[in-house]
């Protein structure tokens, strides 16, 4: 069997050591089509506030393929990697989400509000399948439910090879999901330490600044000098357990200050918002 190449473009840029950049878009055919020609690393299919509609993600999800950039670029890896954003907080738990968007085919998931050890967790145990005890890397033991045939053939590789390939990366190196948690409360950053020590398989911390700055009681001031405290402390611990972190709301007026205070997930709200991300490829070294 010849080795399948990496697949999902984010992961593959961020273990060179490259931040990588996505917009937030919506689940609909447009979107899917204009983001699948751009320059981004990936996308995020935004279904936390927006309706979760698993059809028409399904259909979005088809749109992104481009059979002329498979050909071309002499891979199964998508030019752009599609991600979403599910609408359960952390403490509902609610993996069954995570299960049907993960068997449709997407090659991460963004679990808002994860606080604690035990959500964190949940979220990485529900993009796993399930193992024996004494299996490698067993914990957090997988829940996912064994549906693989149809994300197999969206990535255009056998069952056997899915099972191989869709574990949570950086726990499993050959992973092709990324478990993407967001930190968006007080009691999250006081949990976060111990949460990315104790739980393997958090392949990025994504800060909810819009919520954090709505429970510190200075709603969306981003440039407030206490959120921007905050923040930089879920930086630095995310730089002291060699996570990937994340920034919401970049824009061409702060993509500069965003890199340099060590972000290396950087998102916009939306694919038109394009001179971020010709800015942020340029002073990443990316252009």
């Amino acid at each position: 069997m010849t080795e399948i190449p990496r697949l999902n473009g984010v992961i593959k840029q961020r273990v060179e050591g490259r931040p990588v950049f996505l917009p937030f878009i919506a689940p609909t055919i447009e979107a899917a089509i204009g983001v699948s020609v751009s320059d981004y690393d990936g996308c995020v299919f935004e279904m936390e506030h927006g309706i979760y509609d698993i059809s028409n993600l399904r259909i979005a999800l088809q749109f992104m393929l481009n059979r002329r950039q498979l050909v071309t670029g002499g891979t199964l890896a998508p030019k752009v990697a599609p991600f979403v954003r599910i609408p359960p907080n952390g403490i509902e738990k609610n993996s069954w989400i995570a299960k049907q968007v993960l068997d449709i085919g997407v090659y991460g998931i963004i679990w808002p509000h994860c606080s604690t050890v035990g959500e964190a967790v949940n979220a990485v145990s529900a993009c796993r399948y399930p193992r024996r005890e004494s299996a490698p890397n067993y914990f957090p033991p997988g829940i996912r439910g064994d549906a693989p045939t149809t994300a197999a053939r969206y990535w255009g590789i056998t069952n056997a090879e899915y099972y191989k390939r869709a574990d949570v990366w950086p726990l499993v190196p050959e992973g092709e999901v990324m478990c993407v948690i967001m930190c968006e409360e007080l009691r999250a950053i006081k949990n976060l330490p111990e949460i990315l020590e104790e739980v393997p398989g958090i392949g990025a911390v994504l800060i909810g600044e819009g919520d954090l700055s709505q429970e510190m009681g200075i709603p969306r001031q981003y440039d407030h000098p206490d959120l921007r405290a905050a923040m930089a402390d879920i930086v630095a611990i995310c730089k002291a357990n060699n996570v990937t972190v994340g920034h919401p709301h970049v824009d061409a007026n702060n993509v500069e200050r965003i890199l340099g205070e060590g972000y290396t997930w950087l998102m916009s709200s939306g694919v038109t918002t394009y001179p971020a991300l010709v800015r942020g490829r340029e002073l990443a070294g990316r252009a």
